[in-house]
Parts: C-alpha cells; structure tokens; sequence
C-alpha cells in the first residue's frame, strides 16, 4: 500500500497526467458529438458507434503510461526509488498499477459519457440492452488500462520517452493496419494482432461472427499480451542498470 501510496503522489504531482486525461476524455466525447450530431436521423442504431473516438483516446492514455516511466528515467529519479525500493519488480509492478487504474477509471468516465451525450442528442434508442451493448461501452476503460499496461513496458525497455512514445503510437496507430497489406497472408496475421484484438472484444456481436476468437477469448488474448510484455520488461528491468 505504501508504494502504491507513493507511486500515486508522483504521478499526480506532474502536469502530465491531468493533460492527458482531459485530452482523452475531449477526444473520446467529442468523436461522439461530431458523429451524433453529423448522422441523419434513424441511422445512428449501433451502440458502438459512440465509442468511435476511443481508439484515440487509448493512443493519449499510452502517452501518459509511457510518459510515467520514461521520465523518471530521464530526470534519473528512477535510481532514487530503486534504491529506496531494491525489490525493482516491485516498485514497477506498484507504479503499473496506480497507471491501470487511472487508466480505467478515465476510460470508463469517457466511454460513458460518450454514450451519454449520443443518448441525449439523438432521437433514436441507444440504451444498455443487451450484454455486447454493454461490454461495447463499460469495455473501454477496460482496454485502457490494458493498454497502458503494454506502454509501461514499451517504456520500461526503451526508457527513453521520444522512442517509446513513438513506438507505441506508431503500432497502435498504423503498423496493424498496414499489415493487412502483406500478400496472402496478412489477413490472417492481422486477425492475431492484440489491439485489433481488443477493437474486437469492444465491437463483438453479430458483426464479428467470423472472428477466430469469441469476445472474452479476444479479452484474455490482450490481456495475456499485455502480461507478456510487462513480465518481459520487468526480467530486463533487473538485468540492467538504472
């Protein structure tokens, strides 16, 4: 509890954090604005389609993830806590967690919100009826803190914030997508890759039938990635000098 405790005073007392948050929260809740007060009448029907901005949102959340490591390593208050902390896995493990769950909670608050404007401004019935209608909406903040889990280990590795920043962006963003491209096989490569994965797990139903993994098998899937990267990361992390 006290490295959590600690963890948490130094998150919160750089700028960073709150930066971040709101830009998450104005691009997740703006998107549902822009596409509910541009759709005609009757044709916004699809829950998920007021989660439209999330994928952006998750982009500024690995920032803030990655930033949370990376600039320790930078201004090297990083050795300062290992050596208040020898037990390294530990003190990453303590500030992974207090980032996952801010995380989650800036992703729960924007994904509702997003749908709670959408219901507002729209005249169709965009209410929480059914499971995948649920899991479309309170799966965001979910995905969030996931993702921000696979940022501090992206950051932990590269331990410098430029190069983590952009790797993370860069993948997330466009390296998925493009694989598509590969002849013959990039279908089916594209299908494995874990943030498509968690698109799934969010946008599962119907639409998704041919998916090869069911949305909780596309949960554990990300989640599993997202493990394997941090314990990764942790095994280097004592390995090498601060």
């Amino acid at each position: 509890m006290t490295l959590l405790a600690v963890e948490r005073i130094k998150l919160f007392t750089t700028r960073s954090p709150w930066w971040c948050a709101l830009a998450a929260l104005a691009v997740v809740i703006g998107f549902a604005a822009i596409i509910s007060g541009a759709a005609p009448d009757g044709e916004l029907t699809d829950v998920s389609l007021t989660q439209f901005g999330y994928g952006f949102g998750m982009a500024v959340i690995m920032v803030l993830a990655a930033l949370s490591v990376t600039t320790e390593y930078r201004f090297s208050t990083i050795r300062t806590t290992f050596q208040a902390v020898p037990n390294r896995t530990s003190a990453l493990l303590a500030k992974t967690g207090v980032v996952a769950m801010l995380s989650l909670v800036i992703g729960e608050v924007a994904a509702f919100g997003a749908w709670g404007l959408a219901s507002v401004m729209r005249p169709e019935d965009l209410m929480l009826n059914t499971t995948a209608e649920w899991i479309s909406v309170a799966g965001v903040g979910v995905v969030f803190a996931l993702a921000s889990v696979i940022a501090i280990a992206v950051g932990i590795l590269i331990r410098h914030s430029a190069g983590a920043i952009s790797l993370v962006l860069i993948y997330a963003l466009a390296v998925e997508n493009l694989i598509q491209l590969i002849p013959k096989i990039g279908k089916d490569i594209y299908d494995w890759m874990p943030f498509h994965v968690a698109d799934r797990f969010l946008t599962g139903g119907p639409a998704a039938a041919d998916a090869p993994l069911s949305q909780a098998g596309s949960l554990a899937y990300f989640a599993g990635f997202a493990l394997v990267l941090l314990v990764i990361s942790l095994v280097v992390a004592n390995k090498r000098d601060a």
